[in-house]
């Protein structure tokens, strides 16, 4: 299915609400399609801008999702808005509920064992009918193709990788090149959030798009990944520049 792209610094995002995000996703996944799922923050876009290789494979994904409100005013900055950001914890968790009313295959991959655990659980908890068909935590080296072999065994219907970019969208694009089917998404730390470890941030802090604030003021450590932002939208008004000049 066609969908419209947006680029922002070399990254094409899809220009899609969450609804059709979902219904296109879950279409593919009732087809047996191959699906790869990035969910992109200003972070990744910077770290695919000085790195080529993440570049072209993130590029080369199904659908590239924005999430973060930086791509979203970044994209205005443009003159190509994106219509809303489509935040990865929640696209998972409706996958989750679209995967449990129909008995999907799930496969979890990621976190540290005690996280990956918790997480197993509250899966088994809240989403009973799902078909959970194997969990593993993330300590492990991309180039043991044994992990995609035990994987692909379980046949499962959807994969949610949370082993932090740029490696997730790796693994993914191995995963894919032999599967035969499976939507496959990177999901950085929401098991982290899905397990109870972190918490999300209050919901009005969702609602003024400032998540990222929150983050800030529980994990002060984070700071150094914060300045992802303002370098991004530094390089995204460098490019608006460049593209009025033409």
């Amino acid at each position: 299915m066609e969908h419209k792209k947006v680029s922002v610094l070399g990254v094409a995002f899809d220009n899609q609400t969450k609804e059709t995000f979902l219904e296109e996703l879950i279409e593919r996944v009732d087809h047996n399609q191959k699906s790869f799922v990035v969910t992109a923050n200003p972070e990744i876009v910077m770290y695919a801008k000085k790195n080529p290789a993440y570049m072209s494979l993130i590029n080369k994904a199904d659908y590239v999702i924005a999430d973060g409100i930086g791509i979203i005013k970044g994209s205005k900055m443009l003159g190509t808005p994106i219509v809303e950001r489509v935040a990865g914890y929640d696209l998972m968790l409706a996958l989750l509920e679209e995967a449990n009313v129909k008995g999907s295959r799930v496969y979890l991959l990621g976190a540290k064992e005690d996280v990956l655990q918790s997480t197993v659980a509250k899966v088994q908890k809240f989403y009973p009918s799902i078909d959970l068909v194997g969990a593993r935590n993330g300590y492990f080296d991309l180039s043991d193709a044994s992990i995609i072999e035990s994987v692909q065994a379980t046949q499962p219907d959807m994969v949610f990788v949370a082993i932090g970019y740029p490696r997730q969208e790796q693994w993914i694009h191995q995963y894919l090149s032999t599967a035969s089917k499976g939507l496959l998404m990177g999901v950085g730390g929401s098991f982290d959030v899905l397990s109870g470890k972190s918490k999300r941030a209050p919901k009005i802090f969702i609602q003024l798009n400032s998540e990222w604030l929150y983050r800030l003021i529980k994990q002060p450590l984070r700071f150094k990944r914060m300045m992802a932002l303002p370098q991004f939208l530094r390089e995204v008004n460098r490019e608006k520049k460049h593209i009025y000049k033409k």
